[in-house]
């Protein structure tokens, strides 16, 4: 069994072995009574039971909530939590237990804060815990350094595996992206293909076929002119029958132009496919059917700029897309649950935006609060 082939996330991974490595170090507990010399104080044991339980509730809290880009602070305050009951069950312990646990931490540190902040904490947990076990009374000063150190030295390399993980789960996001992103405009691609095959069909049919059969029937007109009896009810038949095949002709032409439509829905399914935080909600009309291929190739850019701007800017965990059509035009709103600002202030992505719908005669409005999210509100003519 694969265990990154997609059905099982880095996170999820490192969430259920992080759990792991906790409940042994829980299985002491309940040894510990029995094999020191010298027993803990009742006051000591508990809270170590205490501790130990609370350490499991807080890191699966914190496993959670790293996969939300909006909780931060969240995971700071989680962090803290999860480091103080570390040391505090190496104290309470009279051992280097808690450095196990600090390992979990260590491995949750690049996902949860910045590289730099990161390293600082590990470092400095580690400190703290060389410091807690040299205090021990049962441990000598050398044994407690030689600990910290080893401790120390895990740290790091669990802490650079972890880093590298998110790295290679970062890439594999954007790779994701970047491929639906090119399957959606090789399907826009597609379609203008299609719909410049059926246009030069169809003028072909209209500047050759219609020109002979529109000449066949002038010749025919003049040649009933020219003769009498059977011969001009054959010829007036064949002149009839060329009229009707010319009728038919242009039907076919106008048939085939008005069959120029793009599918834009199935562009934009395919766009949002690849993309895996925010979540993305499309609400799309069952005929999304476009029959501009320029237009619609603007309202895949602007849909991917939307999804860019959340991904980068808004820390948001949902994105809610929907386009609605009517005989005036195509509309458009955006709206994420990400951290928003007081004011808003265009960047190049929304001043791209701006200018391709201003090139279409349409519209561009955004809001957004701070707390709240931003909502983008677009509109495009239907002839532009």
């Amino acid at each position: 069994m694969k265990l990154f082939d997609g059905k099982y996330r880095p996170l999820d991974l490192m969430r259920h072995a992080g759990m792991f490595t906790w409940f042994c170090t829980t299985i002491p507990l309940f040894f510990i009574p029995f094999l020191r010399e010298t027993p803990l104080p009742e006051v000591q044991y508990t809270a170590w039971w205490l501790l130990q339980l609370f350490f499991g509730l807080i890191y699966w809290q914190l496993a959670r909530h790293l996969a939300r880009s909006d909780a931060v602070p969240m995971r700071l305050v989680y962090l803290l939590l999860l480091s103080g009951s570390a040391l505090a069950i190496s104290a309470a312990s009279e051992s280097a237990l808690g450095g196990i646990l600090l390992l979990i931490v260590a491995g949750l540190l690049p996902w949860a804060v910045e590289p730099v902040l990161a390293s600082a904490w590990l470092i400095f947990q580690n400190v703290l815990l060389a410091w807690i076990v040299s205090r021990i009374p049962t441990i000598e000063f050398t044994d407690a350094a030689l600990t910290a150190g080893v401790f120390l030295g895990i740290s790091l390399f669990v802490f650079v595996g972890s880093v590298a993980t998110l790295r290679q789960n970062d890439a594999r996001d954007q790779l994701r992206k970047m491929n639906s992103e090119l399957r959606a405009t090789q399907a826009l691609l597609t379609e203008n293909t299609r719909m410049a095959e059926r246009l030069r069909i169809a003028r072909e049919l209209h500047d050759l076929v219609g020109h002979h059969l529109t000449a066949l029937t002038l010749n025919l007109e003049v040649v009933t002119h020219l003769v009498d009896g059977k011969v001009l009810e054959h010829v007036q038949q064949a002149r009839s029958l060329a009229k009707m095949l010319l009728a038919d002709v242009r039907e076919v032409v106008s048939d085939m132009r008005r069959g120029d439509q793009v599918d834009l829905g199935r562009a934009l399914k395919t766009l949002v496919e690849g993309v895996p935080e925010p979540r993305i909600h499309l609400d799309l009309p069952s005929d999304l059917i476009m029959i501009d291929p320029h237009q619609a190739h603007i309202l895949l850019r602007c849909v991917q700029e939307i999804i860019t701007n959340s991904v980068r800017h808004a820390n948001a965990s949902n994105l809610w897309i929907r386009l609605s059509m009517s005989r005036d035009g195509v509309a458009m709103s955006a709206r994420d649950d990400g951290r928003g600002v007081s004011r808003v202030q265009a960047g190049n992505g929304l001043r791209g935006m701006q200018e391709r719908l201003t090139q279409l005669g349409g519209k561009l409005e955004v809001e957004s609060q701070k707390g709240a999210g931003f909502t983008l509100h677009a509109w495009v003519p239907a002839e532009a």
